[in-house]
């Protein structure tokens, strides 16, 4: 399939326009402020800011399709709580749904402004966790599709999903604008901050998460601020400790991960025609090539740990019925457990519109978009490959399961706290999206109006009527048998 882009290129001579930029930004060095802010410049004029305004959906559009032919490479058993997961609504519709907006904004004006995109940048997919330094932090958390690409497809994905959301809130139409410009507004203006710091100042910002909220607690009511705070709270409490209360009992004096089929099956059960010493052994070696993948420091922490039982767990809305796996390990006195999570990596929904990752190995994709993207990543990130029972060898990226995760309660929120959270998002974002790309390009694109701020919101409203007539396509591709739901668990 070809379609145009902003520039008059097809999806794929564009990818590989991408891949000649993402050359020129490794040698920001060698050009100068003023040729930077010309090449910003120069992509104003090809594409227009007001063009992002623009989005035709095509008569050949097959949402509905696109979904079915993900679902051929997933556990069979797990895509219809996938589907049925998406059909709770509109907004958990748009979370499964990064491949058909990819194929869309594929169609849409390109800037040719390369960065590391997190490729399914939507606001839960942003949130709070533990430091290395054991201290809250927030950043975008998700990144299983992230591979290079044009800087506003990330920003596009987040102001859509805030005005989704804002419908499934029920928010008038002048608050979801509002709460979209909010978020492009501190994404444009972050960015134009960034291209005026050293690269090393970039390079170490991060947002406290606490000390944000606390910034614009004015701005909230009284009791939604509470709300949050007490949250915050109990996110200082979801860690492995917390994990093991929760996923595990004691079994004739041994730990054991209780099975709750579908969501959690102790992999004995999954691989039930396998010998249980030939499944550990193979788990085993598995985790040893992870270590390896590790710095020394954390291999060798990791390595006080022994393996005591693995299970598959069934995660989040988009990537059900990908393989995602826990792996329980304990110092050896049984009080000192670390749960880690395994979660394979297929290539990005991105790629056929971007081009291929440069890594071979997908998980190494991961957690290296990962690395670029966030200010502090989880202590046990890595990445690992191996056989599939079924023959087909796959990969896989590695972290800890739990470690003060936080997600924001988007739909406890009046539309004043959903635009303190907007603002983080979009700070977030242009955060990570400075540390990879030319933040002084970036910022002379984006200019010193609102030009930009308004075509994205534009786009946003549009781009949600489009979800919804996505999501009532999914419920009639269910109701015709087309596609099958389990909407019980």
């Amino acid at each position: 399939m070809t379609v145009k882009t902003g520039g008059g290129r097809s999806a794929r001579p564009a990818a590989r326009t991408f891949r000649r930029d993402s050359k020129r930004a490794g040698t920001l060095g060698q050009l100068s402020h003023a040729d930077r802010v010309a090449l910003g410049k120069d992509a104003r004029r090809v594409t227009p800011r007001e063009s992002h305004a623009e989005f035709q959906p095509g008569g050949a559009r097959d949402p509905v399709g696109l979904l079915l032919e993900q679902s051929n490479s997933r556990v069979a058993e797990l895509v219809p709580i996938r589907h049925g997961r998406m059909l709770v609504s509109a907004f958990t519709f748009y979370r499964g749904a990064a491949l058909p907006m990819a194929a869309d904004l594929a169609t849409t004006p390109t800037s040719g402004l390369q960065v590391q995109l997190c490729g399914d940048a939507h606001l839960s997919n942003f949130g709070a966790y533990a430091s290395p330094e054991r201290e809250l932090v927030f950043d975008v958390n998700d990144f299983d599709e992230t591979l290079p690409g044009p800087f506003e497809w990330d920003v596009k994905r987040l102001a859509a999903s805030l005005a989704v959301a804002g419908r499934e809130n029920g928010y008038r139409r002048k608050h979801r604008r509002k709460i979209v410009l909010e978020a492009v507004h501190a994404y444009r203006t972050a960015m134009r901050g960034f291209a005026e710091q050293t690269f090393l100042e970039v390079w170490y910002a991060h947002l406290d998460i606490e000390e944000a909220i606390g910034q614009f607690r004015s701005q909230m009511k009284a009791k939604g601020f509470k709300a949050t705070e007490k949250m915050l709270a109990k996110a200082h409490t979801r860690d492995s400790t917390q994990a093991l209360r929760k996923l595990t009992t004691v079994v004739d004096g041994r730990r054991r991960i209780i099975s709750d089929p579908p969501m959690v099956v102790p992999v004995e059960e999954v691989l039930a025609d396998m010998q249980a010493s030939a499944v550990y052994e193979q788990i085993r070696a598995v985790l040893g090539k992870y270590r390896r993948t590790l710095q020394s420091d954390r291999r060798h922490m990791l390595e006080q740990f022994t393996l005591v039982q693995a299970a598959r767990k069934v995660v989040g809305v988009g990537s059900v019925g990908t393989r995602a796996w826990i792996v329980l390990m304990d110092s050896g006195d049984g009080v000192e457990p670390v749960f880690l999570q395994a979660k394979e990596a297929q290539p990005s929904v991105l790629a056929d519109y971007c081009g291929r990752s440069q890594y071979s190995n997908q998980g190494e994709r991961v957690v290296a978009g990962q690395h670029l993207m966030q200010a502090e990543s989880d202590i046990f990130l890595g990445w690992t490959h191996t056989p599939g029972p079924d023959g087909v060898d796959r990969d896989y990226y590695v972290r800890q399961l739990k470690d003060w995760k936080f997600s924001f309660p988007i739909e406890q929120v009046a539309p004043s706290g959903m635009a303190v959270y907007a603002r983080i998002c979009g700070w977030t974002l242009a955060r990570a999206h400075a540390r990879s790309g030319d933040r002084v390009a970036l910022a002379a694109y984006l200019g010193g109006s609102n030009a930009f701020d308004q075509a994205i919101a534009d786009f946003a409203e549009t781009y949600a009527d489009q979800n919804e007539r996505d999501y009532a396509a999914l419920q009639s591709a269910v109701e015709d048998g087309r596609a099958e739901a389990t909407t019980e668990i």
